[in-house]
């Protein structure tokens, strides 16, 4: 699952084109005593990386808050713009999205305020018959490649991690969507998100090998997926936002304590979704999402700067953003 290089290969065409594209955000209720409306722009379409919020949704935890939360999914995979431009109110994006956003040459005003997961789910899968077991073993094969340069650089620090060298990988322009049947034509090797992407190898008992990108290259411990707003609607609902996402933590909570329940309550706002799937993402998620963090949504300062840092040094960014971009700042009523 490749969402985040998707959404930057969006962002430099959708800018401009916001006008209309979402529903208006909130403001202020209409008439007194009526629920505050809260629109979350979602990256893709429902699944386990946003169950939490379905849960806060079908549970009442929003209502409780005074709030009635819509979710509706960007239509060109970046809510970051649409954020931006007051489209939305919340959306889900990633660090290296962010990166994109903030170092242009418009930059966007725009904030993450809770990590969804913890750490980098992310990794390369292969066959087993590959026999991929480090990112060295990666050469002379096949990779399904989107052709970006933050791409070949993330494959390059981590093969010279491991000792490799990334100009051995046959890179085949590819826009992989469905891995299972990609690893079974041209392709040798896929990044996934194991969430997604691993457990459903899992469940339809596929014989590969995986390894994480961050268990070769810290910094490569990116945040992906969060959370985040626009700094004009942090500016003037401070209080909307905490409740926004105490509301959304308790979601999480539930979800972590209650995987099965959880995933059952989103297949109701996913009915095509695999069920199987979506129940062993749910069990896998549920280690992932508050993990080692005091509070859920909490970020690592150095972690975060790390990842920022390492994209200035490598000419990705032209400035070194490195801890800009995010606040832990409207978690502070999060139990």
């Amino acid at each position: 699952m490749k969402k985040i290089i998707v959404t930057i290969i969006a962002f430099s065409l959708i800018a401009n084109i916001l006008a209309g594209c979402a529903p208006q955000p909130t403001g202020s209720p209409n008439t007194a005593g009526a629920k505050q409306p809260i629109t979350v722009v979602l990256d893709w379409p429902a699944n386990t990386n946003h169950t939490g919020m379905y849960v806060a949704k079908e549970l009442g935890y929003y209502a409780e808050a005074g709030l009635e939360v819509n979710m509706v999914q960007a239509p060109d995979g970046d809510p970051l713009p649409m954020l931006a431009a007051g489209k939305g109110d919340f959306g889900v994006s990633s660090q290296e999205v962010l990166a994109m956003a903030l170092s242009s040459k418009t930059p966007l005003k725009v904030t993450a305020v809770a990590a969804l997961i913890q750490h980098n789910t992310s990794g390369i899968i292969s066959l087993k018959k590959s026999n991929v077991t480090s990112p060295k073993k990666m050469e002379g094969l096949r990779y399904g490649a989107w052709g970006l340069e933050i791409e070949k650089l993330i494959l390059k620090t981590l093969m010279s991690k491991d000792g490799g060298n990334v100009e051995q990988v046959k890179m085949i322009p590819n826009a992989v969507t469905d891995v299972i049947t990609a690893l079974k034509t041209n392709i040798d090797l896929v990044w996934i998100y194991y969430g997604w992407d691993g457990i459903a190898a899992q469940v339809k008992k596929l014989d590969f090998n995986y390894f994480n990108l961050k268990d070769y290259a810290p910094e490569l411990d990116y945040y992906t997926p969060f959370l985040a707003s626009s700094d004009s609607f942090l500016a003037k609902n401070p209080e909307v936002a905490k409740k926004f996402l105490a509301a959304t933590a308790k979601g999480y909570a539930y979800a972590i304590e209650n995987p099965i329940a959880a995933a059952e309550l989103l297949i109701k706002y996913a009915p095509e979704t695999n069920l199987t799937i979506a129940q062993k993402s749910q069990e896998y998620l549920a280690l992932q999402y508050q993990a080692e963090a005091a509070t859920w949504g909490q970020f690592d300062a150095e972690r975060w700067s790390n990842f920022f840092t390492w994209l200035y040094n490598n000419k990705i960014t032209p400035t070194n953003l490195g801890e800009s971009g995010f606040t832990n700042d409207y978690l502070s009523e999060v139990k």
